[in-house]
C-alpha cells in the first residue's frame, strides 16, 4: 500500500503534467488562430485586389464601352450618306466659285459678259437672275468714276443642311455657311476689304451641282455687293 508522502506526489505531478498539457493546447490554440486570421483577412483583399482590376479593365474600361459602341457602330455603318463626300466637294465649289465670282468684277464689265459665266453655276431661275448682277446706279457710275475694281475670295465654314427630299423627289439639296471677302479698289489704290458671312443653298440636278439662292447669314449687304468709290 503507497505511502501518504507517495500519493502526495503522484498528486503533484498529475496536477503539474495537467497543467503543462493546459499550457500546451493554449499555445497551440492561439498559434493556429494567428496564422488562420491573416490567412483569412488575405483572402477578401486578395479577391478584392483582382475584382478592381478587373472593372477597370472590363467594366469602365473596354468591356461594357466597347459592348455598347458596337451595336451603334454597326447601325450608324450601315446607313447610307445622304451625300456622298466627293459630291460634297462639288457642291463647296460651286458655291464657292459663285460667291467669289460675284465679288468679283472691274468698272469696264457690263452685265451681258460678266453674268453668264455665273448663272451657268445655278439653277438659271429668276431668283438668281436677279441677285446675279453688277452694282447699279449711283454706286455703279461711282465705280465707273474711279476705275474700280473688286477680287472676291470665299470659303465654306460650315454645313447647315444636307437633304435629300425622296417623299417630294426633288433630290439632294446643301446649304452652308460661306465667307465671302472682297478686296475693293479705286484710282489704283485699295479702297476697303469687307468680309461677310452667307447662308448659300445648292440643289443637285442632272448630275450638277447648282447655286439656287443666298442670303445674309452675318452681318453686311443682302445681293450683290455695291462698292464705294475711294
Amino acid at each position: 500500500m503507497d505511502s501518504p508522502a507517495e500519493n502526495k506526489r503522484s498528486a503533484v505531478l498529475a496536477l503539474a503534467l495537467l497543467g503543462a498539457l493546459l499550457v500546451g493546447s493554449l499555445v497551440v490554440l492561439t498559434v493556429f488562430n494567428g496564422e488562420d486570421e491573416p490567412a483569412d483577412d488575405a483572402k477578401p483583399k486578395a479577391s478584392a485586389t483582382r475584382g478592381a482590376g478587373t472593372g477597370a479593365a472590363t467594366g469602365t474600361g473596354a468591356g461594357p464601352a466597347a459592348g455598347a459602341a458596337t451595336p451603334q457602330s454597326g447601325s450608324a455603318a450601315g446607313v447610307p450618306l445622304i451625300v456622298q463626300p466627293a459630291d460634297l466637294a462639288n457642291a463647296h465649289r460651286a458655291m464657292v466659285d459663285y460667291m467669289a465670282g460675284l465679288n468679283t468684277f472691274k468698272y469696264t464689265d457690263n452685265t451681258a459678259s460678266w453674268a453668264p459665266r455665273l448663272l451657268a453655276l445655278t439653277d438659271g431661275g429668276e431668283t438668281m437672275k436677279k441677285l446675279t448682277v453688277l452694282p447699279t446706279d449711283k454706286a455703279w457710275a461711282t465705280c465707273q468714276q474711279a476705275k474700280c475694281s473688286s477680287a472676291g475670295r470665299a470659303a465654306v465654314r460650315r454645313d447647315a443642311l444636307i437633304a435629300d427630299e425622296l417623299t417630294r423627289g426633288s433630290g439632294q439639296a446643301i446649304s452652308s455657311v460661306v465667307e465671302v471677302t472682297a478686296t475693293r479698289s479705286g484710282d489704283g489704290r485699295k479702297t476697303e476689304t469687307e468680309t461677310n458671312t452667307w447662308l448659300v443653298s445648292a440643289r443637285k440636278s442632272g448630275g450638277t451641282w447648282q447655286v439656287n439662292g443666298f442670303d445674309i447669314y452675318g452681318l453686311g449687304n443682302v445681293g450683290a455687293p455695291e462698292p464705294k468709290g475711294g
